[in-house]
């Protein structure tokens, strides 16, 4: 199975769990949102997901997966402090991580 069509499985079922949970596009990139904001996405130029990720233990856990980075999308070394970008071969994380990102930060 493709990086892409686990993300789209994923996503699939994280909309028909959760009413308030809706797919778009942002950054240039299909994405995951709650209430409006962006929780998670796919970067079709890793091959991962991103996930948001406030929980710093949580985030740690994610930066610790072999090829796991913090999100940078310009590119020009400003990562996403919250955000990490996590590869497909670590696509069985990915379910466990999208629950951190749906949960309400703050």
């Amino acid at each position: 199975m493709t990086a892409r069509k686990r993300y789209d499985d994923l996503c699939d079922d994280l909309c028909a769990r959760n009413d308030d949970v809706e797919l778009g596009q942002m950054m240039g990139m299909p994405c995951v949102k709650r209430g409006g904001k962006m929780v998670a996405g796919f970067s079709r130029t890793a091959s991962g997901m991103i996930f948001k990720l406030p929980d710093a233990a949580v985030r740690e856990q994610a930066l610790a997966l072999d090829g796991a980075e913090l999100f940078d999308p310009s590119g020009n070394g400003q990562p996403f402090k919250e955000w990490v970008v996590v590869p497909a071969a670590h696509a069985g994380e990915w379910e466990r991580l999208a629950e951190h990102a749906l949960r309400p930060s703050g």
